[in-house]
C-alpha cells in the first residue's frame, strides 16, 4: 500500500509540472540530481564542445527566467550595490557604466516599459555581486549555474540540440533577424502562456527554463577552457582553476539559430562592460 501510494505522489507531481521557489528575486525550477550526457552528440558542433562525456551533478535550482532590469534595479536602488564585499575583488562598477540601462532602442531598465525586459551589458563581476547581494538578503546560496549545471538545465537527460528538440523556427526564440532591429524580447516573451496564446510553441527546457536558447547570452560561474572537457570530472565539474576567459551560453538575438544549440560553447572577458549581447540567469542551492 505504501509503496502505491508513493508511485501516485509521484506521477501527481509530474502532473503538477515542474517544481519552483520563489524567495522574493524571480521564480527558480529545480533541477534534479543525476546524470547526463553534456556536449556535442550530433557532430555538428566545434571541437571545443567534444568529447560527449557522462557527468553527474547535485540538485539546483536555476532562474525560470534571465534577470530581468525590474530584478536587477532592485539591486542597483539598494545600498549594498556599492559595499565592496558583494563585488570579485573588492571593486564596485559604476552604475553609469552600463550605456544600455538608459537606451530606450534596448529597452534598458532606466527607460519606461522595460521592467520585463533581461539586463543586458552586466559583465561576469556585476552579475557575480547580484548572486551575493541576493544570498545576503534571503540567506539562501545564489550563485552564477557552473558550465555543466546550464547545460542540463537547458537540455535534460536525453541530449536534445534545443531546449525544446532539435528543430528551431523563429516562434521560438530570438535570434538574428527575427526582429526589424534585433535586440531583447521580454523574458518569457515565447511561451504563449505568457501571452494567453496556448497556440505558439513554448521554448521551455524539461525543467521549465525559458529563453536558454536566444535573447542574450549568460554568463557561467566556470573559467573558460577550450580543453577542458577532456579532463573534466565526472561529479559536480566546476571548470579550470584559472583562466582569461568566463564561459557563456545560450547564444542571442544577434546570433544564427546554429549558435543557439544546447551544448555550445563560447566565452567573454569577466570585466568588460560593453556586451550588449549577454546577461545572465541565477543558480541557488536547494
Amino acid at each position: 500500500m505504501r509503496i502505491a501510494i508513493g508511485l501516485i505522489a509521484a506521477a501527481l507531481a509530474v502532473a503538477a509540472g515542474p517544481e519552483r521557489a520563489n524567495d522574493g528575486y524571480g521564480d527558480l525550477v529545480l533541477v534534479p540530481a543525476g546524470p547526463f550526457r553534456m556536449g556535442d552528440n550530433f557532430g555538428d558542433g566545434e571541437p571545443r564542445e567534444r568529447p560527449v562525456h557522462t557527468v553527474t551533478l547535485d540538485a539546483f535550482y536555476i532562474g525560470r527566467t534571465e534577470v530581468t532590469n525590474a530584478q536587477w534595479r532592485k539591486f542597483r536602488d539598494d545600498p549594498g550595490y556599492d559595499d565592496p564585499k558583494f563585488w570579485p575583488g573588492g571593486r564596485p562598477a559604476p552604475k553609469d557604466q552600463v550605456s544600455y540601462w538608459t537606451q530606450a532602442n534596448n529597452h534598458g531598465g532606466g527607460t519606461p516599459g522595460s521592467d520585463d525586459y533581461p539586463v543586458m551589458g552586466i559583465n561576469w563581476d556585476s552579475a557575480t555581486a547580484y548572486c551575493n547581494w541576493a544570498s545576503a538578503k534571503t540567506g539562501k546560496r545564489y550563485r552564477l549555474p557552473t558550465e555543466a549545471e546550464w547545460e542540463k538545465a537547458a537540455r535534460g537527460t536525453d541530449q536534445r540540440r534545443y531546449p525544446w528538440g532539435n528543430k528551431i523556427d523563429k516562434s521560438q526564440a530570438n535570434f538574428v533577424g527575427t526582429q526589424r532591429y534585433d535586440t531583447v524580447r521580454p523574458a518569457g516573451f515565447f511561451d504563449g502562456s505568457q501571452r494567453g496564446d496556448l497556440k505558439t510553441k513554448s521554448n521551455a527546457s524539461p525543467y521549465g527554463a525559458l529563453d536558454m536558447a536566444g535573447n542574450l547570452m549568460e554568463w557561467c560561474q566556470d573559467w573558460y577552457s577550450r580543453e577542458y572537457y577532456s579532463a573534466s570530472p565526472g561529479k559536480n565539474p566546476k571548470g579550470p582553476e584559472e583562466g582569461a576567459y568566463r564561459v557563456v551560453r545560450g547564444g542571442s538575438f544577434f546570433l544564427d539559430a546554429f549558435d543557439l544549440r544546447t551544448y555550445a560553447r563560447s566565452a567573454a572577458w569577466p570585466s568588460f562592460l560593453a556586451h550588449r549581447m549577454i546577461g545572465f540567469r541565477v543558480a541557488r542551492q536547494p
